[in-house]
């Protein structure tokens, strides 16, 4: 089969033929991508960047991917829930079962995780084998192009719930530092969730971001090209001097941190999402100890509480609307991928989405 693959330890990716997969456990199941999407760790991956250097596997060569929909088209003998036929999503996230995280219900930081399209072979091709535990069944009627933002959705959710505490956000006034497609995701689940009003920030060198935040639903959005400095203050001034009641930080960048707590209201609660590129300094005497925040650190999804709450969410077909109008800026085939990743580094795309080789 034909599939796009990291090669060596240099920028780019290539499509390479390799051997299709087999079943080889009997607790797995052999899926057909129906479509693929391009994720951030892709881009990093494909840019040979300092994270990628720092995280790229030694079973290099690989393929490459991790978001897709997918349908089930053999299974092993031990397989219970799933059956031939079946549409499914894929956590990426390959838990060892037996650590003391995974043992105490939380698998989705197990200290010995594996990572689809990094430290094991990925989705960007015809076919793909994993274990029956990370594939989540879909609605049939699904559209796939949806089912594939899954993995990216969850993050959003997991940020938005971190402890699946509806409450927490309804009535709330929301401030999500990072228009990436993570961030822009959470603006219309927030609404969805009750939420009162929803400020997002964003660098200004991504009109196509800011846009698209309006569209979705965010009360105001702010250049923080433009704005820098006076973002907490313009906030404050929004909600009568209280600020923000949570603080989604989406951006991995420490102006944007710096201020989503500046802004933040004593007793508000933080979760950080983004990645940083390195070591971070600020006030954390005024900023968090002080203001008596709750501060959660977001890894992945939660395995499967995250994943119960995107299928209610997707009920929504305003949601799926949102999602594919909005998010889904650009649509290629795999064989075309490097135009989709052009796209994405330029920042004329905000999520690509690729159709099986021709």
């Amino acid at each position: 089969m034909q599939a796009i693959m990291k090669i060596k330890e240099e920028k780019g990716f290539e499509i390479r033929e390799t051997p299709e997969p087999a079943i080889r456990h009997s607790n797995e199941v052999k899926l057909k991508v129906d479509v693929a999407s391009i994720c951030g760790t892709d881009h990093h991956m494909w840019v040979y960047d300092q994270w990628a250097q720092k995280r790229l596997p030694p079973t290099i060569p690989f393929i490459a991917g991790h978001e897709a929909g997918l349908e089930v088209v053999d299974i092993g003998p031990d397989v219970k829930n799933l059956q031939i036929g079946d549409k499914v999503s894929m956590e990426c996230h390959e838990a060892c079962g037996t650590c003391y995280q995974c043992r105490s219900d939380r698998m989705h930081i197990c200290s010995n995780t594996k990572i689809f399209g990094v430290d094991r072979d990925g989705i960007f091709a015809d076919y793909v084998v994993i274990p029956e535990l990370n594939a989540v069944k879909n609605d049939n009627n699904l559209d796939p192009a949806i089912a594939s933002l899954q993995d990216p959705l969850g993050n959003a959710v997991h940020t938005i719930l971190p402890k699946d505490n509806v409450e927490d956000i309804a009535g709330k006034n929301i401030l999500i530092t990072g228009a990436g497609p993570i961030g822009l995701m959470a603006i219309p689940v927030v609404k969805m969730l009750g939420a009162g009003q929803v400020f997002v920030t964003a660098g200004g060198n991504n009109l196509l971001r800011l846009e698209t935040a309006k569209k979705l639903g965010a009360d105001m959005v702010l250049n923080a090209r433009e704005e820098g400095d006076k973002i907490p203050k313009i906030i404050k001034d929004a909600t009568d001097g209280v600020g923000v009641d949570v603080l989604l930080e989406m951006s991995g960048n420490i102006y944007a941190l710096r201020h989503g707590l500046e802004a933040l209201t004593y007793g508000g609660r933080v979760s950080l999402l983004g990645f940083f590129p390195g070591s971070i300094e600020f006030d954390i005497n005024s900023l968090m100890i002080s203001k008596g925040a709750a501060v959660y650190g977001i890894a992945g999804r939660r395995m499967f509480q995250t994943w119960q709450v995107m299928k209610g969410l997707l009920k929504s077909k305003d949601l799926q609307n949102k999602l594919k109008n909005n998010i889904i800026t650009h649509r290629v085939n795999m064989s075309d991928w490097e135009k989709g990743m052009i796209e994405i580094h330029e920042k004329r795309a905000i999520k690509v989405v690729m159709d099986p080789f021709k």
